[in-house]
């Protein structure tokens, strides 16, 4: 069945009638198609660019596909139509083209230093062997592979690289030489210089920027994925950790506290900035609009700047085509303009998702 929407079309702010021809948008009108939106703002399909239908609730990984399908239904029912799966302890290939979850950009499991990270969900290794084993991922995945770039090392009692400067490096030299991109998770100052001046793709939180490295990725074109619900949990971290480790604790306060600057200084420096929530473990799915309200009214985003960070610009980073001539016909439609009132993310009034209407 064909499906004609109408309404404003945003990036462009104009009304504009669309045809959903199964998961391929026209703007050449088909007669006889129902017409299923006719009024209201249309956005290409949300995405969370950072999130894990591989691991439930609580920090263990997911046992089977349906828990997978579980968790990005509740991403999806919030308007999130394509997911870029930061790293998963379950492989689940199977559904990068199920027709009722949302479009997947995923990374293999994580590669982390040994009993250095969350228990059973990367996969540890020495220095050695981080080059073969991000090799390894990148065929786990299908586009992206996710470094763990530093973690509290309870022998100095604070956050410390994963790796020396030279593993980090060769770590992002070897996801390059396999055709895909790298992630990396990092929290300070120490670990974000490295990765960065190294090349990566991505910086997933990033608390530990600085000025002269926000500059540096603003130049390499290098994303920010800030988190900042995920940064919001440094108080509970910082609590149960301060008896054995205070000054990791007040480290990661003094993160948490600057972190909204950070931000800031990486939105006005031109860095490319995409909304994620790092959903999965102590983070609830479907939040995506609540990350979007925080680069707002924390960081200072525009709307319209928060709009295609997680809509339009983030499904170009990601290589899913928005509502252009042969797109992908996936989108979410508000009842009100979200330039004006941003909160109206939180309540899409039509979800159609590969030409199929899901709400």
């Amino acid at each position: 069945m064909v499906l004609h929407v109408r309404g404003v079309l945003l990036p462009d702010d104009e009304v504009r009638d669309l045809w959903l021809v199964g998961d391929r948008v026209t703007f050449t009108p088909v007669p006889g198609a129902e017409t299923v939106v006719d009024r209201g703002f249309v956005l290409p399909g949300l995405v969370d660019a950072h999130c894990h239908i591989g691991i439930a609730r609580g920090g263990a990984p997911i046992t089977s596909l349906d828990q997978a399908r579980a968790l990005a239904h509740v991403d999806r029912d919030a308007g999130v139509l394509a997911i870029r799966d930061a790293g998963s302890p379950y492989p689940y290939p199977e559904l990068d083209d199920e027709p009722d979850l949302p479009r997947l950009a995923r990374a293999g499991q994580h590669v982390a230093p040994p009993k250095r990270y969350l228990r059973d969900i990367g996969v540890e290794v020495d220095a050695t062997e981080v080059a073969a084993t991000v090799a390894a991922q990148a065929r786990a995945g299908n586009g992206w592979v996710k470094l763990v770039g530093d973690w509290i090392d309870r022998g100095v009692g604070d956050l410390a690289p994963a790796w020396d400067a030279d593993t980090l490096t060769a770590a992002v030299r070897a996801a390059h030489d396999a055709g895909v991109r790298a992630a990396v998770h990092t929290f300070s100052e120490s670990a974000v210089e490295i990765m960065v001046r190294a090349g990566v793709d991505s910086v997933e939180h990033g608390t530990g920027l600085s000025l002269d490295l926000v500059d540096e990725m603003a130049r390499q074109g290098t994303a920010l994925v800030p988190t900042m619900i995920n940064i919001a949990t440094f108080g509970g971290i910082a609590e149960q950790a301060r008896s054995k480790f205070p000054g990791y604790a007040d480290h990661m306060l003094a993160l948490r506290d600057g972190f909204p600057e950070v931000v800031r200084a990486a939105y006005e420096a031109g860095v490319p900035i995409y909304v994620g929530t790092d959903a999965g473990g102590g983070i609830d799915h479907g939040l995506a609009a609540e990350e979007m309200l925080l680069l707002h009214e924390q960081a200072g985003m525009a709307p319209i700047d928060v709009l295609a960070a997680a809509s339009w610009g983030a499904r170009a980073w990601l290589g899913f085509a928005g509502l252009v001539e042969g797109g992908l016909a996936d989108l979410t439609v508000y009842p009100e303009d979200p330039r004006s009132d941003l909160r109206v993310v939180r309540a899409p009034s039509r979800t159609i998702l590969r030409g199929r209407v899901i709400r």
